[in-house]
């Protein structure tokens, strides 16, 4: 069974994706779906680099300003969210073009991969698991947390700098609630079929000039 196309534009802020998307959307009949992990959020602009009416030129755009600040989305949310903005746009007989930079974003998508949900402390977004694991003292202090992310999960934090927070809690919080790492989940999950054909397209450019 043939899969249906799916274009993924990626690369860094500034890089020319919105430009790019916008044009190939209205050339191809497609609709777009973004994959940033901050335009997802409502009044969030300034430094999101969100399309604005005009540029978007009346090209339908999915998972943008739809999620309130305060609330917690993790990327197995974007993934569910993602497919089924896809298939919406399937059914019109038009085509997903998939945009953004967030990389784990796109990792789930293009590998299949699924990321266990992780079960909340209310009004807190660390898993109850995790608070009992790194205590108070050490949740304020990134080199101690990679430290403790290196010894589970070595591979995972050979891709991310020691000061980023974020994504060292998620590599303790998957290993912690689920008992297998990030890189274990990731693997199994690559195991499973991917269901569209995707076509990968990555925007790069000098780094100083960017």
């Amino acid at each position: 069974m043939k899969k249906p196309k799916v274009i993924v534009i990626c690369g860094p802020t500034a890089s020319g994706k919105t430009k790019l998307s916008i044009e190939l959307a209205k050339t191809i009949d497609g609709e777009i779906v973004s994959c940033d992990s901050m335009q997802i959020y409502k009044d969030m602009n300034i430094g999101t680099a969100k399309d604005t009416t005009e540029e978007a030129q009346g090209v339908k755009n999915y998972l943008v300003d739809f999620i309130s600040p305060d609330q917690r989305y993790s990327v197995a949310n974007y993934k569910k969210d993602a497919t089924n903005a896809i298939e919406e746009i399937l059914k019109k007989g038009k085509v997903p073009i998939v945009v953004g930079g967030t990389g784990l974003y796109v990792d789930s998508l293009i590998y299949n991969i699924d990321y266990a949900e992780i079960e909340l402390k209310h009004h807190c977004f660390l898993s109850p698991a995790l608070i009992i694991v790194i205590g108070d003292k050490s949740s304020n202090n990134s080199n101690k947390l990679y430290e403790m992310a290196k010894k589970i999960d070595e591979k995972a934090t050979l891709a991310i700098s020691c000061n980023d927070k974020k994504r060292i809690i998620r590599i303790l919080e998957i290993y912690h609630s689920t008992g297998k790492t990030k890189t274990e989940q990731e693997i199994e999950s690559r195991k499973n079929e991917v269901p569209y054909n995707y076509i990968v397209f990555a925007i790069n450019m000098d780094r100083e000039k960017l």
